[in-house]
């Protein structure tokens, strides 16, 4: 039974995610709410979007109005104090600069930007025109955790193929918007088992390559939804993003490797968010 004494004395993150639906429950809000959970958090929603999705594919997206958004974003923020905010899909170019609009004028303490653009199964999930202004939002952000394909369009390059590149691309996100960097390389093609962190302290740029085991699984639905929301999560209490990632890489591992007999969908399945509790 767990220590309700010990546990009254702690402080729960209270985390905000913006981010689109997926019936499934694999990624989008649904794996954002389970994982903050998971890492002890609360967790709350404003939906961008809702999405016609299951393991195989994307077949409709259908976006929440922007004034929709906004007022859902305000009357979570009039009323709860906010820890954390993790952004996730933004489809439509309006939402996403009303949504800076929105960070500007509220100053939430910690916001993870998961520069959502393409689904794990395919799916394209942000038009051209959001994809471009992502690029400007993150320097409203304080982490940005874009995988191979993300990192390219943030920095204007081509997509990466070999560790190194990605190191160079990351920092040059950070130089260019002051936002730090976690770039993700499980889909990297040289089969690198390193993600990279750059971030500041003070004045002087700090770059991290975070080696990890590969997960052989293809169930890998939601992996960045789900690790952007942990990150969010954690970054309430830590002092950096690198103890923040190192708190949460332990639960992201733990998670892909119980998806493997988690039994849901015919193509690529989800996370075990709670894995730890099926053990």
């Amino acid at each position: 039974m767990p220590d309700y004494e010990r546990l009254a004395g702690t402080r729960v993150p209270r985390v905000l995610c913006i981010a689109g639906t997926d019936p499934s429950g694999g990624a989008g809000m649904l794996a954002d709410t389970k994982t903050i959970a998971a890492m002890g958090g609360y967790g709350m929603g404003a939906v961008t979007a809702v999405t016609v999705q299951n393991t195989v594919g994307v077949t409709g997206v259908h976006p929440v109005p922007v004034d929709t958004v906004i007022a859902q974003l305000d009357a979570v923020a009039d009323d709860v104090t906010i820890d954390a905010v993790k952004i996730g899909m933004l489809g439509e170019a309006g939402l996403v600069e009303a949504v800076g609009e929105w960070l500007r004028r509220r100053r939430p303490p910690h916001v993870v930007l998961d520069p959502v653009m393409v689904a794990t199964t395919g799916g394209r999930l942000a038009s051209e025109g959001a994809a471009r202004m992502l690029r400007d939002l993150v320097p409203l952000a304080d982490l940005v955790t874009p995988n191979v394909d993300e990192l390219a369009v943030l920095c204007g390059g081509e997509p990466a193929e070999h560790i190194e590149t990605i190191v160079g691309q990351a920092e040059l996100v950070h130089e260019q918007t002051g936002c730090a960097v976690l770039a993700t390389t499980g889909d990297l093609e040289d089969g690198s088992a390193e993600d990279v962190l750059v971030e500041s302290e003070g004045n002087r740029r700090v770059t991290l390559r975070l080696p990890f085991i590969r997960v052989d699984t293809p169930h890998t639905h939601g992996t960045g939804c789900s690790l952007s929301s942990a990150l969010a999560t954690a970054r309430v209490g830590t002092q950096d993003w690198e103890a923040a990632y190192r708190r949460v890489r332990p639960w992201i591992d733990g998670a892909l490797h119980g998806g493997l007999t988690l039994d849901v969908g015919r193509g690529s399945g989800p996370l075990d968010h709670t894995w730890f509790l099926h053990r």
